[in-house]
């Protein structure tokens, strides 16, 4: 009878590891200076964005299939856990080795391997920069579309386990609406292609299914990914209001029109101010809050409906609505929002950037709330997230130097995501479970949900090889989530859903 881990897997069989012993096997397939297994420079890849840490026993950086072939079935021999990781930006925990093992960097599979413009793909390694990949074709007035906020860091390989959105995902849709096709290393060693350039609605969706996975059902070596026209004109209005509650009413009222804008995103006075501090952005430093809006399309269709959205805005008691009057400074803006996380780690020791989604009619409440929770801890929260599909990023401002902090931050944080499951949410929109909320995963799906999930997985990798200790709950933490009042999976199973 085979026994099983946290994760629902067939247990690997564990072995000592001889470090000196797998430095030369992993430098026997990539070479001495692609490989590092010295405990300093491991410690510089226990982090990624999140404030977990985890030090694996190696660090490998392949330059082809062939190789992460290689390296999986030595670590299917040895029974050491495989972890992807593209840029460490994520911020769940997704490419920290939480169980040792070997951690596969695609640092050097980092390439645009062809353009198809006719039909408008293209094929790129893991290891391409989100934004590399846009400017690389822009020439051809073509654009790459999920744009998350590390977009100048983060890679494709990286947003393809998370299924990363970002703000023009409101329209456009979030990482799994622009892949086509994949090329998968599975836990044996074999690689599989999943998908591919035509339209092929026979079948499973495996591409849909590997999507967002997080890395545990395989290591995706090549990208097959949508190119979408880059659009004839654009228009950015910034509706500056007093308060949250205001600013969210004017979200409800502008999707509620029937308007879907390319973006809508939020960000409250605290943000505000450190953006302003940070980078001049143009953003008003008396403001509550203020609704970053782009509008793109055609220019009569255009102005018809920044027109109507102004009124929205105004009808919502927005004291002014702005038009960005040139590219200059609708980048000035963009600039802003998307470098705000950084501008609020320039006033406080550490942050911890969350993500929870819920329904847009319950934003002002949630953020109420939330705020009630900061206070209660002792903790600064400011607020810049996808407002349009409700998908929020409180940001907890802490300083891990003082005694307690980080255990007092983690308790703040699941408070958030429990109010989130509460009023009909969920625990993520983009940044994935990962470490970070794998043991709130029962506020949302029950113990039948979970085992389906398990049983999904076991197909990919029966022994749990790739990136084990991830989004499923550890054991004997469940009961104590469960029984918080009010939330839990009784609450979950009447939302609706």
């Amino acid at each position: 009878m085979s026994t099983h881990s946290s994760d629902g897997q067939a247990e690997r069989p564990r072995r000592r590891i001889d470090r000196a012993a797998l430095n030369e096997e992993l430098a026997a397939i990539v070479g001495r200076r692609a490989v590092l297994t010295d405990e300093y420079d491991l410690r510089l890849y226990q982090y990624d964005g999140s404030i977990d840490t985890a030090l694996p026993d190696a660090i490998v950086f392949p330059v082809s299939t062939e190789q992460v072939q290689s390296i999986v079935r030595l670590a299917n021999r040895e029974g050491l856990p495989v972890v992807a990781r593209g840029a460490g930006t994520g911020l769940s925990g997704g490419a920290l080795a939480v169980e040792g093992g070997i951690v596969i960097a695609f640092a050097r599979m980092n390439h645009i391997l062809d353009v198809d413009l006719d039909s408008m793909r293209a094929l790129v390694e893991p290891g391409v920069v989100n934004l590399h990949l846009s400017q690389a074709v822009a020439h051809h007035g073509v654009y790459y579309v999920p744009d998350p906020s590390s977009q100048k860091a983060c890679t494709i390989g990286g947003n393809v386990a998370e299924n990363a959105g970002g703000p023009h995902t409101l329209a456009y849709g979030v990482t799994t609406n622009h892949v086509l096709g994949l090329e998968v290393v599975l836990s044996d060693g074999s690689a599989a292609w999943l998908g591919g350039p035509a339209v092929d609605g026979s079948g499973y969706d495996l591409v849909g299914l590997m999507v967002g996975s997080e890395g545990t059902f395989g290591i995706v070596t090549k990208v097959l990914v949508k190119l979408t026209p880059s659009p004839e004109k654009v228009k950015t209005l910034l509706a500056i209001f007093a308060t949250v509650a205001d600013a969210a009413n004017a979200v409800s009222a502008v999707i509620g029109a029937g308007i879907v804008p390319a973006a809508l995103e939020m960000m409250d006075h605290t943000t505000l101010t450190a953006v302003e501090e940070a980078f001049g952005a143009g953003y008003p430093l008396d403001a509550g809050a203020v609704l970053l809006i782009e509008l793109e399309g055609l220019g009569e269709g255009l102005e018809q409906q920044a027109g109507r959205i102004t009124e929205l805005c105004r009808g919502a008691a927005a004291r002014e609505v702005r038009v960005a009057k040139d590219d200059k400074e609708r980048a000035l803006l963009w600039r802003g929002r998307k470098e705000a996380f950084g501008a609020l780690g320039r006033i406080s020791p550490e942050y911890y950037v969350m993500d929870g989604v819920v329904p847009r009619s319950r934003i002002a409440e949630v953020l109420d709330r939330i705020g009630e929770i900061g206070r209660r801890h002792g903790f600064l929260i400011a607020n810049v997230f996808h407002a349009g599909d409700g998908n929020l990023h409180p940001v907890l401002l802490f300083d891990p130097e003082k005694p307690g902090e980080i255990d007092r931050v983690r308790e703040a944080g699941a408070e958030v995501l429990k109010v989130c499951a509460e009023v009909g949410g969920t625990l993520s929109g983009e940044h994935g479970i990962g470490v970070e909320k794998k043991d709130l995963m029962h506020l949302i799906f029950s113990d039948v949900d979970l085992e389906a999930m398990k049983s999904v997985r076991r197909v990919f990798d029966p022994i749990g090889l790739c990136n084990p200790g991830k989004i499923f709950p550890t054991p004997g933490r469940c009961a104590d989530i469960i029984e918080h009042p009010g939330i839990g999976v009784a609450s979950a199973a009447g939302m609706g859903w």
